[in-house]
């Protein structure tokens, strides 16, 4: 069996956490602030916050942002349905924007055609990893006083112009779930230059108090002065993210040389479509398209191969945003084409070459067999 996902753990990162849970001193610890300053380091951002997950970074920024009730905040049709969540959450609509048809990144064209007087802010999502087009959006949005958000929960490694991702708008939200490059179990962080959103998403965080432990004179003194929430990272979660980030370089190298041998395998496939390699991009998976994939799908199953789908159902067909808004699918046809044709291959420092050669030997025969 080649699994689609093994961690980057190291026994003596448990070793860590151990220590850690031995102490007693769980949360606010030492390793919460090394996470942080290393990602900030990592991403070249003045600030970062760890918290619980990348869906609480969306929801903090988009707080942070103001976005309200009679807001509308653009969201590519194409992502987790966790980043319209975190616009609906602030009473605001999520409206959905068309993707490009092969990068599953929103489309400036269909971007501009969505923008109304109501229009607030703007989440790019830079899927599987590979960087958004970002230079209309950002003069767009300067243009309009529009706010961007960037979801960088595929992106931990990616860069635009030599930037990395995640440095272009308000805040940038990382996702670190058990299939990331890099995972604390449950667990995200946000990045930002500047320094207003990072003092508000601080105190958002921890349930609007305004000082943390190391700052009160005395146990239980302290102010709440607008409403938060529990957003907070635990300190072995932290220590498990900060280790890996530290040694981060070398797995992100692990997967460009993987992203090279599946489009050197493939390169005589003229059945599937694939993104060309991007030394900018993450490679937090590598994406297949084929309009076969259900019996693609059935014969890797009998061949061993996990492989995952980023995402089967594009925003428009969930349930909840079909019904509220009442959506269909023809204004969204690159989104519903992505969902519907794409396969997710596996990408992680473990996975050996000849289980590379393996994955794409066995596609590359279910074509032949076709035939």
């Amino acid at each position: 069996m080649i699994k689609f996902s093994k961690n980057n753990i190291n026994p003596s990162d448990l070793n860590v956490v151990n220590k850690i849970l031995h102490s007693g001193w769980l949360t606010h610890g030492k390793y919460t602030n090394l996470f942080e300053n290393e990602l900030s380091k990592f991403t070249k951002a003045k600030y970062a916050v760890t918290v619980s997950s990348c869906t609480a970074a969306l929801h903090l920024s988009c707080l942070a942002a103001g976005f309200k009730k009679g807001d509308e905040v653009l969201v590519p049709a194409q992502t987790h349905t966790a980043t319209a969540h975190a616009v609906e959450y602030t009473g605001a609509k999520a409206v959905f924007v068309d993707t490009e048809n092969l990068s599953g990144n929103i489309s400036y064209d269909k971007f501009v055609k969505k923008i109304t007087k109501r229009t607030k802010g703007v989440i790019v999502v830079h899927m599987a990893g590979y960087p958004c087009d970002l230079k209309k959006i950002i003069k767009f949005c300067k243009q309009r006083k529009i706010k961007l958000i960037e979801d960088c929960a595929h992106a931990l490694g990616s860069r635009v112009d030599k930037k990395h991702v995640g440095n272009f708008g308000i805040s940038g939200c990382f996702s670190f779930y058990p299939t990331k490059q890099i995972t604390t179990g449950e667990g995200g962080a946000l990045v930002t230059n500047s320094k207003k959103i990072y003092q508000k998403i601080k105190i958002l965080k921890a349930f609007g108090i305004d000082k943390d432990i190391t700052q009160r004179k005395k146990p239980g003194e302290y102010d709440v002065k607008f409403l938060g929430l529990n957003y907070r990272m635990t300190d072995f979660q932290a220590a498990l993210g900060y280790l890996q980030l530290k040694r981060y370089s070398s797995n992100l190298k692990r997967r460009h040389q993987i992203a090279k041998r599946y489009i050197y395998n493939f390169r005589r496939n003229k059945n599937i479509k694939y993104m060309p390699y991007s030394k900018d991009c993450s490679f937090f998976i590598f994406q297949i398209f084929t309009n076969q994939r259900n019996n693609l799908i059935k014969f890797l199953k009998e061949k061993k191969i996990q492989f995952s789908i980023h995402y089967a159902n594009p925003l428009n067909k969930m349930t909840y945003y079909k019904k509220k808004y009442n959506l269909n699918n023809k204004s969204y046809k690159n989104a519903v084409n992505y969902s519907s044709t794409s396969i997710s291959l596996p990408v992680y420092p473990k996975l050996k070459n000849k289980e590379v050669d393996y994955i794409c030997k066995i596609i590359n025969r279910f074509y032949l067999n076709e035939k």
